[in-house]
């Protein structure tokens, strides 16, 4: 069993986003990720304050790796901000997708205390704000990120959800749809 002194915040971290992938947040407790980390709980309480405050740290880790891909997609694609947005929404998804039960901890959990700090929320995604004036301009932006967001989110949740079930290609109309959308701006 390794030292308490062997394990990190960011180890302690790393290992319950991996335990919430696994098998969902509401089965992630300390003395199972104390013996995932082959340490005794108390050990974690050096490292982190309590369940809300690991949930917190996971929802900021999972949000930065989440701007941090899409940004990553921006970057990829050399074109007009319209097809650049539309890369972004498409790592969003796969982001969603391959990181299901981090999403939607991130995104669906009311608990107190577990959401990131605001100011830190913000920082993230201004860069995309920026991006969305180019589209429609300065004095629409906010309005319109927060369109694209409500859409992108909203067609993930139903697709994780499986409430899409009338057949068809989901990736085609999520793209289409997003598309659609910045058109109108």
């Amino acid at each position: 069993m390794p030292y308490p002194n062997q394990i990190s915040k960011e180890s302690i971290i790393q290992c319950a986003a991996e335990l919430i992938e696994e098998k969902g947040a509401a089965a992630l407790s300390l003395s199972k990720l104390a013996a995932a980390l082959g340490v005794k709980a108390p050990s974690l309480y050096r490292h982190i304050g309590n369940k809300n405050q690991l949930l917190q740290e996971v929802n900021l880790m999972t949000l930065r790796n989440l701007f941090t891909t899409m940004q990553q997609a921006i970057a990829e694609v050399d074109e007009e901000p319209i097809i650049q947005m539309g890369a972004m929404a498409v790592a969003y998804r796969r982001f969603a997708h391959e990181h299901a039960q981090l999403y939607l901890l991130a995104y669906t959990h009311k608990a107190e205390g577990i959401r990131p700090d605001e100011n830190i929320l913000v920082e993230m995604v201004l860069p995309l704000q920026t991006m969305m004036a180019q589209i429609c301009g300065e004095a629409q932006a906010l309005t319109a990120l927060r369109g694209a967001l409500a859409l992108m989110h909203g067609f993930v949740m139903l697709e994780l959800n499986e409430q899409l079930q009338r057949g068809g290609d989901l990736e085609t109309a999520y793209i289409e749809s997003f598309r659609a959308y910045l058109r109108g701006w």
